[in-house]
């Protein structure tokens, strides 16, 4: 247990606690409407400049992608002293041979996307296009605001003092520590990709184990409300949005507190990445409120930052790391996944196995749903797009409602988390998604019943 007192509590460490988590929360988890649309500040930034440099920004990933297999190559071949001497340069270069083929194929299909080199299956609009034009610019401007402002919610004693609050909800329920609670909001109402970097960083720095880094990654990166106005608006429900939301969030809920307490998850160790240990006790020392415990040890965090040079420098580190690190891994296997989905026809063959499922559950047009069901692992719009030609209500409210809570598509948030540090792979990805689509189908089917 922790008994010491956290020392930094004079006043102005009270304010450093206060002003950087007070725009953090706006920043990152309260929804304004901005633009004619309900978002949080970052999105709503990170949409701006997407749409400032739409034209150049497709050229710009492009380079980026290069760079990053470039960087790697030359670490791997001639192990230049000034990138195996600088631990950051390092970490950003010397990856295992997984990543390394991932970059490469990365490269390759960035570039037969942007010149339409090759094959049109690698580079059509429906597979490294739709990578390339419509995603990547978004990841890079949300990685661009997510990664500078990430210190406001990180370094400044916010996951401290939420986390001491709301561990009596999060552990009895989720089996998570209450810092996560923020990587949870944040997702929630804001967008899946900055949960995915929140829960990243948090691991890298010992304050999640392997298990709950990879819990929240698969569980709690949900789809913003944003984009799910748009999946229902897809399958011509627009006037269901509110019964719809309420449903995804409940079946996410259930999702959420069933998957980590299966495989893969559920065998997840809880060793810390490097073996460092961050997280100490979640016990409150005697004569401590959760309360007064949080703000002392929030306090304490926040009066550790002295440094203006720090914060800024710490932000671009962050955002480094995704554009170097995470982007090419999304192009790779984003690319892969939808090539998959639109030139083969297996999944819909995988998808077949839900028939008998979907029956049960007296959905109509079974047959036409079931090849929904198993798309949206390639990319979560996919379903919805598919299922708009469906004639029952009720079918096409399933199939939006499943595709938001199923969570692990491999063009954004799958490919994402495989290019992160969280400890998953793609074969866990596939079977937390199978075991996500089973449990809230159910949930789904019986609230649409209601409705219909």
């Amino acid at each position: 247990m922790e008994s010491k007192k956290p020392v930094n509590s004079n006043k102005s460490s009270y304010f450093k606690f206060l002003i950087p988590s007070i725009m953090g929360i706006i920043l990152f988890m309260t929804p304004l409407n901005l633009g004619g649309e309900i978002t949080i500040p970052v999105a709503f930034f990170a949409k701006v400049i997407m749409n400032k440099l739409s034209y150049v920004l497709p050229g710009i990933t492009v380079g980026l992608i290069v760079i990053s297999l470039i960087g790697t190559l030359v670490t791997k071949i001639f192990k230049p002293k000034s990138i195996k001497e600088n631990t950051y340069l390092k970490s950003l270069f010397d990856v295992d041979i997984i990543w390394t083929i991932a970059r490469m194929l990365g490269g390759i299909l960035v570039i037969s996307s942007y010149f339409k080199i090759g094959p049109e299956f690698l580079w059509s609009e429906n597979t490294g296009g739709l990578l390339l034009y419509s995603l990547l610019p978004i990841l890079f401007s949300v990685f661009l605001f997510a990664g500078l402002l990430l210190p406001l919610i990180l370094d400044f004693g916010l996951l401290e003092f939420f986390g001491t609050l709301l561990t009596k909800v999060m552990r009895p329920i989720f089996s998570l520590p209450g810092r996560s609670a923020i990587d949870c909001i944040t997702s929630w109402l804001g967008d899946g990709t900055i949960g995915v970097l929140l829960t990243s960083k948090q691991y890298e720095e010992g304050y999640y184990s392997e298990r709950e880094a990879a819990v929240i990654g698969t569980s709690f990166s949900a789809v913003s409300i944003t984009f799910s106005l748009v999946v229902i608006a897809q399958v011509n429900l627009s006037h269901l949005f509110l019964p719809f939301y309420l449903t995804v969030t409940l079946a996410g809920i259930v999702a959420a507190i069933v998957t980590p307490r299966i495989p893969p998850l559920s065998r997840k160790s809880n060793n810390y990445y490097g073996g460092v240990n961050n997280n100490g006790s979640e016990e409150i020392p005697k004569g401590y409120t959760s309360f007064k415990w949080g703000l002392e040890k929030a306090v304490d965090r926040a009066g550790q930052n002295n440094s203006p040079k720090k914060f800024f420098v710490d932000g671009a580190k962050n955002v480094l790391d995704m554009w170097i690190g995470v982007t090419p891994m999304v192009m790779a296997f984003g690319t892969i996944a939808l090539m998959i989905a639109e030139y083969t026809p297996i999944f819909q063959w995988l998808g077949m196995p839900f028939i008998p499922v979907l029956k049960l559950l007296q959905i109509p047009e079974a047959t036409a749903a079931s090849q929904t069901l198993i798309v949206g692992f390639a990319d979560m719009f996919l379903p919805s797009v598919l299922g708009a030609t469906i004639q029952s209500d009720m079918t096409r409210f399933i199939i939006a409602a499943v595709s938001v809570t199923q969570l692990i598509y491999m063009s954004e948030v799958g490919g994402l988390l495989l290019g992160s540090k969280i400890p998953v792979n793609f074969k866990e990805l596939f079977i937390i998604f199978i075991e996500r689509t089973l449990i809230t189908l159910p949930v789904v089917s019986i609230i649409a019943h209601i409705i219909f």
